[in-house]
């Protein structure tokens, strides 16, 4: 009986997601049997083995596309070539889109070719079913589909663009009629994606007829009703529109902003009712409750806030990708965005909000500083009050890495005597809170019921706590940056919280943090920072060998500024810190991935010494080791350091750096030529100038650079030639 085999795999697709552990040891038997259902003579079994596939396509990725993606995407192929039955092609095109949105780009390559030809001859058939019969379903799927594939599969999609784009423009001019809205929405969907995954050289040619369609169909957005399908579709093309043709967007903004705000100011209903009420109103309708006791709820309606929470992610990308160009909306988003601060019925919808802030700021930095002035009184109080109340980690975490974007952007000055008041009394409550959570941890794990289970959701609350403190950290940052040492006074509230993070029993994150804190402290407050030394600098130095990776990176990165910006009195400590830095740096899994990111912050700090205290150290002992270890190529900031001294040695025609007769100069090529290859530092950063013009001198001098040259590998050259072609 049918019934039964569709049953089974109905079940199949439903356990995936709470039975992950237990099936993902028997998947490779579960896959191939799922697999042969494909072909069952019954098309409802077909249509549940499909169903299956999709699912754990999406429940066990990206695994599952690297075990199975030849036998998943050959088999879900031929099954959409499944003529007599459109259900069962639209679903195998369903899983199709489940399976390529989570494969790894390198895995799809291969099967590219295969893939594009089967879309493109099944969209081919079912646009002629449509206009001879009308018959829509599998090619709405199919249209997806190839969305999907294009997305992943990025510029290797550029060759068969010419293959799909007058097609799909096809659908957009005439899918016009009512019943058609959905295709028509996934039609510009996929359109907008193509171009995304394209790029501009390749999307312009068809830019402008693309924009066009969609003008029209924002022109007749009046007469479009509340629900059709097509306005979301079309807010989510405009900004992929806005990301590829970036500044030249621009000129569309007239036409986009009217229908985008009215989609992000709608209100929800909401109701209080009692307990009777609520039965009568099914969920049916699209409300949802929240229980508040005593007989009673609360009640919202769901639809329109998706659409709410779409419009308001297209704002920030607006803001985001054109800047200045924004400046004319600035001031009505802000004023819709912030009272949404409050908007505790959709979570998206508090973090595009939060997200928006220092973007909007950053787009009214051109009308003036009063003006930039006015926007951040308008949010700073409703920010902070946020941090102070939000009860969901995700968003407050959010909000307050937001707020401390804000301060970067704006400065020294932004907040006053009670901003800092509230402020301090806020962060101090999320540090106490931290420590108390973790107490509380502890005595659940002595409790009798304690087990695997509960061990994993106290994992998950522990990460969520220290995820809160690295954002108090942030705002700390973004405060010591912009105030420098005049904020020491308000910051003595804090300290014995901050102290009691890097005492050695506490654990690593709690150290880590603590670190950053002090290492932030000492860049920007110093020579004042000397003060509390006798709280950090022992913690410090005996971090620097910790067992734990982050705890060494961010002692090593706090012995790197006190080198830099710590002043006279930190000097006895820079040597201190020398060989426990060799130590670390010489360890035999000092390169190893976990380990890297301290190291490299280790040898920075040896650079940092040598240049900024040399007279702590023996600097020509140390500098033929320090050559040995270059280049830095997993932290781009601490490169840029090393990359910024080694010219500096050079220039200065360094005996120890160059060698005798200049004999070191092809092994200093070398590290150039690994930095660049490892992208080491960005094209526009100077010292890409400063290393490529030691490359030009040596060029000029025809012995020495036939030796630098000739021991360099093929990659090597090539990336030599790279960086004097770029600077």
């Amino acid at each position: 009986d049918w019934k039964y085999r569709h049953a089974g795999l109905m079940a199949l697709s439903a356990i995936g997601e709470g039975c992950h552990q237990q099936m993902e040891g028997i998947l490779n038997e579960i896959v191939n049997f799922v697999l042969l259902f494909l072909q069952d003579p019954h098309p409802r079994v077909r249509y549940a083995a499909c169903n299956a596939i999709g699912q754990m396509a999406t429940d066990f990725a990206p695994g599952f596309q690297k075990k199975f993606h030849e036998k998943a995407s050959t088999a879900l192929l031929q099954t959409m070539e499944d003529q007599g039955n459109q259900r069962v092609q639209a679903h195998a095109a369903a899983a199709l889109i489940n399976f390529t949105e989570d494969c790894p780009k390198s895995l799809l390559i291969p099967y590219l070719d295969n893939l594009v030809k089967h879309l493109h001859s099944t969209m081919v058939i079912k646009l002629q079913e449509l206009i001879q019969k009308g018959t829509k379903l599998v090619l709405e799927q199919v249209v997806t589909s190839i969305a999907s594939v294009a997305d992943t599969a990025e510029e290797k999609f550029v060759p068969y663009y010419d293959l799909f784009m007058p097609s799909l423009k096809h659908i957009v001019e005439n899918a016009v009629q009512k019943e058609l809205r959905l295709l028509r929405g996934k039609t510009i969907e996929c359109i907008s994606l193509i171009g995304l995954a394209v790029g501009k050289e390749k999307f312009m040619q068809d830019a402008s007829d693309v924009m066009q369609l969609l003008l029209k169909t924002q022109t007749d957005f009046s007469d479009l009703e509340d629900d059709d399908p097509q306005i979301s579709y079309m807010i989510s093309a405009w900004a992929r529109m806005c990301k590829i043709l970036g500044k030249e967007f621009q000129q569309y903004l007239p036409v986009v902003m009217g229908p985008l705000m009215k989609t992000a100011s709608i209100k929800p209903e909401v109701a209080l009712l009692d307990t009777q009420d609520m039965e009568n109103m099914s969920d049916d309708d699209g409300w949802e409750f929240v229980n508040l006791g005593d007989q009673q709820s609360f009640g919202i309606k769901t639809a329109g806030l998706e659409e709410k929470a779409t419009a308001c992610q297209m704002l920030v990308c607006y803001a985001k990708e054109l800047k200045e160009g924004f400046v004319e909306y600035t001031e009505q988003v802000v004023k819709l965005m912030v009272p949404l601060l409050k908007f505790y019925f959709h979570d998206d919808i508090l973090l595009m909000n939060s997200t928006s802030m220092p973007l909007l700021l950053e787009c009214a930095r051109v009308r003036g500083p009063e003006y930039l002035t006015q926007m951040w009184h308008f949010m700073c109080d409703a920010l902070i009050k946020a941090i102070g109340t939000e009860p969901d980690s995700d968003v407050l975490s959010e909000i307050m890495h937001s707020f401390a974007k804000c301060i970067e952007v704006m400065g020294d000055g932004c907040l006053n005597n009670e901003h800092f008041e509230e402020l301090g009394g806020i962060l101090k409550g999320k540090l106490e809170e931290h420590f108390k959570n973790q107490e509380l941890r502890q005595v659940k794990r002595q409790d009798e019921d304690y087990d695997e289970q509960v061990e994993e959701s106290l994992q998950d609350e522990d990460d969520s706590d220290v995820y809160i403190l690295t954002k108090v950290s942030d705002i700390l940052h973004s405060i010591f940056s912009s105030y420098k040492e005049k904020v020491l006074p308000w910051f003595e509230r804090l300290l014995p919280l901050i102290v009691n993070l890097i005492c050695p029993h506490r654990p690593w994150p709690d150290r880590q943090w603590g670190l950053c804190i002090f290492d932030d402290i000492v860049e920007h407050c110093s020579p004042s920072s000397f003060k509390y030394a006798e709280y950090f600098l022992r913690p410090m130095l005996q971090s620097v060998c910790d067992n734990s990776p982050e705890v060494r990176q961010a002692a090593a990165y706090g012995v790197g500024v006190m080198a830099q910006f710590g002043g006279d009195s930190y000097r006895p400590f820079c040597t201190e810190a020398l060989p426990l830095l060799v130590r670390v740096i010489q360890s035999p899994d000092a390169k190893t991935k976990e380990n890297v990111n301290a190291t490299e912050n280790c040898i920075s700090a040896v650079g940092k010494i040598m240049k900024f205290k040399p007279d702590c150290v023996n600097v020509e002992e140390v500098l033929p080791h320090w050559l040995s270890w270059l280049p830095l190529h997993e932290d781009k900031e601490e490169a840029v350091h090393t990359f910024n001294y080694l010219c500096d040695l050079i220039e200065s025609n360094n005996p120890v750096v160059l060698g005798p007769n200049n004999s070191n100069l092809p092994r200093i090529f070398g590290i150039i030529a690994d930095g660049e290859i490892h992208e080491a530092i960005k094209h526009e950063d100077p010292c890409t100038k400063r290393l490529a013009n030691v490359v030009r001198q040596v060029q000029t001098s025809g012995g020495l650079w036939t030796e630098c040259i000739s021991q360099l590998n093929a990659d090597q050259q090539a990336a030599i030639q790279e960086l004097l072609n770029s600077a």
